[in-house]
């Protein structure tokens, strides 16, 4: 029965990730044949990991299809409201909760990344880490998943701010601010760190929009 199960999960699993990594981008159809076959697994697996992403609105039907969801300029501005005010409590919590370790692990990430600032798909998987990593460090289970359900909705973003020019290093800069807050105890000073850190970047994908209906099709 174990061994049934196990390829429920991975298919769930690599098609979030997929969805994730841009693979399958918003719009993109995802045909339960063709996935079942990439993924090694029988159709039914396939089909179950695909009515799951359905319910948490990852997937949306265009007719008998489904397709990766995509999310509009008052959805985008939602999301990003949410997301800059747990994310703003996720960091004021690892303020006071963080383990030196934990802090320790946010200082390599900021050293390390420093080498992708010219790397954009690179720093926006590194960014992810870097958020996850405060996320667990709150020691809140129930903020750490809602952050979960923020960043899946994230992926129905087609592009990621981080390409925008000159955006890495001020996203790299804005992480220094953030640890040294958390570094500090000084769970104000996170808060309103890692809210500036949102709302920057979500002023740079409003300007990357822009951009591309001003470039039209």
């Amino acid at each position: 029965m174990a061994d049934r199960a196990t390829p429920q999960k991975d298919a769930y699993a690599l098609i979030l990730e997929a969805i994730d990594s841009h693979i399958y981008k918003p719009g993109d159809r995802l045909v339960e044949s063709d996935l079942a076959d990439r993924l090694g697994v029988s159709r039914t697996p396939v089909r179950e990991a695909l009515q799951r992403l359905e319910t948490q609105n990852l997937l949306t039907r265009d007719g008998r299809s489904l397709i990766v969801a995509s999310l509009d300029h008052t959805q985008m501005s939602e999301l990003y409201v949410v997301r800059g005010v747990l994310e703003g409590l996720a960091a004021r919590l690892a303020a006071r909760h963080a383990t030196p370790e934990e802090v320790a692990v946010l200082r390599d990430m900021l050293a390390a990344d420093q080498a992708l600032v010219n790397d954009p798909d690179a720093l926006s998987r590194a960014n992810r880490r870097f958020h996850k990593q405060i996320h667990l460090a709150s020691h809140n289970r129930f903020l750490v998943q809602q952050l979960d359900l923020v960043h899946r909705s994230m992926a129905l973003l087609a592009t990621t701010s981080i390409s925008a020019q000159g955006r890495g290093g001020d996203t790299l800069a804005e992480h220094a601010r953030i640890v040294a807050a958390i570094a500090d105890g000084d769970g104000d000073g996170a808060d309103a760190a890692l809210r500036d850190h949102i709302s920057q970047a979500f002023v740079t994908r409003l300007k990357l929009d822009a951009a591309k209906v001003e470039a039209g099709p």
